[in-house]
């Protein structure tokens, strides 16, 4: 049975409309301990909706870890049934989005101010598969009911096989710094591993959460849009190894590996509206593009034209040219 790695593991984390199957599998390939899925929404997963059946795929990432999210224990089960059936190797549950969207529907982060409801659908969800089953939650709801403690300890009683912790409250969003110090107070709650999240976007960084807050390993979110080798890069170096320094060719042809893996996986309309915030995070990752060209970039339905420039983002000049005015 596939596991999350325990040996100080380095995860890309979920993002909605981000974490897609193709990015996922580029940040394994370059060196992600794992890659969670895009939040799927159970209720809609278990109805058999086609977008949350693509949000959940996970072919060719493993572990396939499917995170969902739900506000009842019942259809969180039936879909965490439906994901290990269709291959995923460990399920994690959604105590964390802060969106509106979402808490106002009593899912995310908003379990948090119902512990008892939070621990019916961890118990529903754990009693419903075999493969390991983990949660993702914040500080607490605010800085008046800091009870992440808590609701580890009830996740780790009903047979969880580990927590992360984002070092927010839901009141911050993503306001403020990520306090990782605070965290630790999970850590020591609890025997099950921490993983600590929120914020880091480099080597020192990740050294630094690991110190305050004592967890077992690290999840990285919004750094990794538009760097889809940073997660396996920060992995490597707190391994000791030498963090591996790409050229903006391999950057560039990962971008376009990227983009035209959405356009696969969704078909050319869905894919080119899936892909502009993608584009719009290798645009400026790359740096090369003019304001007029990044804006040609994430607004084009031309996919060749969208190559083109994502290849010019990166190398500039360097690319082929007479391709994108060919393409306009």
């Amino acid at each position: 049975m596939s596991t999350i790695p325990t040996a100080l593991p380095v995860l890309l984390a979920p993002l909605s409309g981000v974490t897609d199957l193709h990015l996922r599998r580029i940040a394994r390939r370059l060196g992600a301990s794992a890659a969670v899925s895009e939040m799927v929404a159970a209720a809609e997963f278990a109805r058999g909706a086609s977008e949350a059946r693509l949000r959940a795929e996970g072919s060719g990432v493993d572990p396939h870890v499917v995170q969902l999210a739900g506000c009842a224990p019942e259809p969180m089960a039936e879909a965490a049934r439906l994901a290990e059936g269709s291959g995923a190797q460990v399920i994690d549950i959604n105590m964390g989005c802060p969106a509106k969207k979402v808490t106002g529907g009593e899912a995310g982060s908003a379990l948090m101010r119902d512990l008892e409801g939070a621990a019916r659908i961890l118990a529903a969800v754990r009693a419903a598969v075999r493969v390991p089953v983990t949660v993702k939650m914040r500080l607490g709801w605010d800085h008046a009911s800091l009870n992440a403690p808590e609701l580890a300890r009830r996740a780790e009683g009903l047979g969880l096989n580990a927590v992360t912790v984002h070092g927010r409250t839901r009141q911050q969003f993503y306001k403020d710094r990520a306090d990782w110090s605070a965290i630790r107070a999970v850590v020591e709650a609890v025997g099950i591993p921490v993983i600590a999240n929120g914020d880091v976007t480099n080597l020192e960084q990740a050294r630094r959460a690991l110190a305050e807050s004592g967890a077992a390993g690290i999840m990285i979110g919004r750094a990794a849009l538009g760097r889809p080798w940073l997660v396996g890069a920060i992995a490597r170096g707190l391994a000791g190894e030498p963090e591996p320094v790409l050229t903006d060719a391999e950057k560039a042809a990962l971008a376009v590996e990227h983009y035209e893996g959405l356009l696969a996986l969704y078909g050319i309309g869905m894919g080119v509206r899936h892909a502009r915030k993608h584009l719009a995070a290798y645009a400026d990752e790359g740096g090369a593009l003019s304001a007029a060209d990044r804006t040609r970039l994430v607004t084009t339905t031309d996919p060749a034209l969208a190559r083109d420039l994502l290849m010019r983002s990166f190398l500039g000049e360097r690319a082929l040219p007479g391709s994108i005015g060919e393409a306009a």
